[in-house]
């Protein structure tokens, strides 16, 4: 069985190992992803997104410029092992030559910087997919950012209220303009992260399939990172796919403080809600692998044939597997690259 990820923050942490002058790999690192780490668990595609805290840096486009470079320099240390790819029929390619695929994806439509000519610079750089918004308002839109509670804010150690999502602030004027240009020019829109007021307007304001490359169900885990039923359900109509995001908090509440360990049947909970309200197809994965903590049931990339036992164990047939874990995806890939 063969897997697609839909999102990695891999680029992100190589990036810091660079900045602090250590040594980084993409063939093998102590990370949740690296090239042995993938072959080990039978990846076809894995997506890897450049990833910007905007409020951590002085350009955004320069943090995406500087993990282009890391990423097309690992990809051609590597060329026998993986290869980038720019459409649908360089992954097919790739298969028949015994290679795996790399796609370029941004996290942090703020590496846009306001004007459409970045977004086509990214197009041109070989970007397929960006999330519009991570945690920070942008000059597309807004996210589902956690609110402080104000009985706490002033103690150590506040706590975040992750239950209370941003229906009021959707997509910006300029937001609508990026839609408009990234389904020109034959780029995914990516929703995760948004705000569920963006959602509608992401919904309103075009025609082709989008994703939530690595959200979950909120009806099983409140956490406001995660769709609703109705999301998923519209998500389904416009032929999009959802991914199964790893986080451990994500997938399971428990109470604030208290050690989540994560584990794989969580993400099948996930999967099975998902399809009962959006159907087989709706599904995929979005590990979110180095931009989480380590999900213990899922350590690494490695462990993916053990997850797809998991699925099989819970009553999953083989061919609902494949659409989960790669078919999902290469459809919308293939309507869209």
């Amino acid at each position: 069985m063969r897997f697609v990820d839909m999102h990695c923050d891999t680029l992100y942490e190589l990036l810091q190992k660079k900045k602090r002058g250590e040594q980084y790999f993409l063939y093998k690192n102590e990370g949740h992803i690296d090239l042995c780490k993938l072959k080990k668990g039978n990846a076809l595609l894995q997506n890897f997104a450049m990833f910007v805290q905007k409020e951590k840096c002085d350009n955004p486009k320069d943090e995406v410029l500087k993990m282009a470079e890391i990423f097309y320099e690992e990809m051609e240390k590597n060329k026998e092992i993986i290869l980038p790819i720019r459409t649908y029929e360089e992954i097919v390619q790739n298969e028949k030559d015994g290679k795996m695929s790399a796609l370029l994806t941004i996290e942090e439509g703020a590496a846009c910087l306001g004007e459409l000519k970045n977004l086509e610079e990214f197009y041109e750089l070989g970007v397929r997919m960006m999330t519009l918004t991570w945690n920070f308002p942008n000059e597309i839109g807004f996210p589902n950012l956690p609110k402080v509670r104000k009985e706490e804010a002033e103690k150590p150690g506040f706590v975040f209220d992750y239950t209370k999502p941003d229906t009021e602030h959707g997509l910006t004027e300029f937001g609508v303009k990026v839609l408009e240009k990234m389904e020109d020019l034959g780029m995914i829109v990516d929703v995760s992260h948004l705000s569920d007021a963006g959602f509608y307007d992401v919904v309103k304001h075009t025609k082709k399939p989008f994703v939530a490359s690595h959200s979950n169900a909120r009806a099983v885990s409140g956490w406001v990172r995660n769709l609703t039923d109705e999301m998923i359900k519209i998500l389904a109509e416009r032929g999009g796919v959802a991914g199964l995001n790893f986080c451990a908090d994500f997938l399971t509440e428990v109470p604030m403080g208290t050690h989540n360990p994560g584990t794989m049947e969580a993400v099948v909970q996930h999967a099975k809600h998902m399809i009962n309200v959006g159907g087989i197809e709706c599904v995929g994965l979005g590990s979110d692998f180095d931009g989480i903590n380590t999900n213990e049931g899922i350590p690494d990339y490695s462990y993916m044939p053990q997850l797809a036992d998991v699925f099989l164990a819970a009553g999953f047939k083989e061919s609902e597997c494949d659409k989960i874990f790669k078919e999902n995806v290469l459809r919308v890939y293939r309507e869209i690259l």
